[in-house]
């Protein structure tokens, strides 16, 4: 079964992508009733899975029945993926962390769904033999030099 947080996300993802502009405005508290859930595991979707990294950008309008406006980025591929290795992979990267990188990649069309796999395969916990301290820094390593492959591909 999905976690509720999977479930929200692909509520507004199929809502953002129905719509003419691929931006949408929200309530939280409405949002919450919806899901029967509270606004703080709103928030955490809104701040986990539509950043810049997945190519969101979220404005928040607060009192008077403030809303939250989600829009789709247009993306441009070396940009993005520019952006990644240099601000995001700096030091340590976490499973699911990586996880979302390599689906945006994905839902961008950068990469297929069988690469995908592969580089979560790559990333994951059951293929870094090393300490536990040193699995998100081995994984970040990893996951920037498979995106500077991607860039020099096409780049």
């Amino acid at each position: 079964m999905a976690r509720i947080s999977d479930l929200i996300e692909d509520f507004l993802k199929t809502l953002i992508q129905e719509s003419v502009e691929e931006s949408i405005e929200i309530q939280r508290n409405e949002l919450a009733k919806f899901f029967d859930c509270s606004p703080s595991q709103i928030n955490y979707v809104l701040m986990t899975r539509f950043n810049f990294n997945q190519g969101y950008m979220i404005e928040s309008q607060r009192g008077g029945g403030g809303y939250i406006k989600i829009t789709r980025l247009i993306v441009d591929k070396n940009s993005f993926l520019q952006h990644i290795i240099k601000e995001e992979l700096k030091h340590s990267l976490t499973k699911s962390e990586a996880n979302r990188i390599i689906s945006a990649l994905m839902e961008y069309q950068f990469i297929s769904n069988r690469e995908a796999k592969i580089m979560q395969a790559a990333v994951d916990d059951n293929a870094l033999v090393a300490p536990l301290n040193l699995k998100d820094q081995i994984r970040g390593n990893i996951l920037k030099n498979m995106l500077s492959v991607l860039l020099k591909r096409e780049g």
